[in-house]
């Protein structure tokens, strides 16, 4: 008898701008977002108060970062900055998949779900800080 294995959830929002700078036209753009964050890390370097530097780094590394969810049943992830638009795609594997987007105060954003298993993606264009509330089985 084959046994079932536990849904598996799986949630990547991708930065767009930041690090796919690939998918974007041109050398020239590329060079402007490679000089935005160079000017970026030079302000944080500028600090002299050791707390807000590295507030300032930890903010950076937060843009520079894929923030990616893998789990099983349900799990809050860790909050992500969002400076320019990027896609959430999300899949499952199980029979239920609900997916809050949640911005810094814990107001539900969008309601994202998925029935019988799946893929689909969600387009954020709004800056801020968000978590994502995974709840799956």
């Amino acid at each position: 008898m084959r046994r079932r294995r536990p849904a598996a959830l799986l949630a990547a929002a991708f930065l767009a701008a930041a690090l796919a700078p690939a998918r974007r036209a041109g050398a020239a753009t590329q060079d402007a977002d490679v000089e935005t964050l160079r000017g970026a890390f030079r302000a944080c370097r500028a600090m002299a108060d050791a707390a807000p530097r590295l507030a300032c780094y930890d903010a950076l590394q937060a843009r520079l970062e894929r923030p990616t969810f893998q789990g099983r049943l349900s799990e809050t992830t860790k909050p992500f900055v969002v400076s320019s638009p990027i896609v959430i795609r999300y899949q499952s594997d199980g029979p239920i998949f609900v997916m809050y987007l949640k911005d810094e105060k814990g107001a539900v954003v969008q309601n994202l779900h998925l029935g019988g298993g799946g893929e689909a993606s969600f387009p954020l264009a709004t800056p801020g800080i968000y978590t994502l509330d995974v709840t799956g089985a």
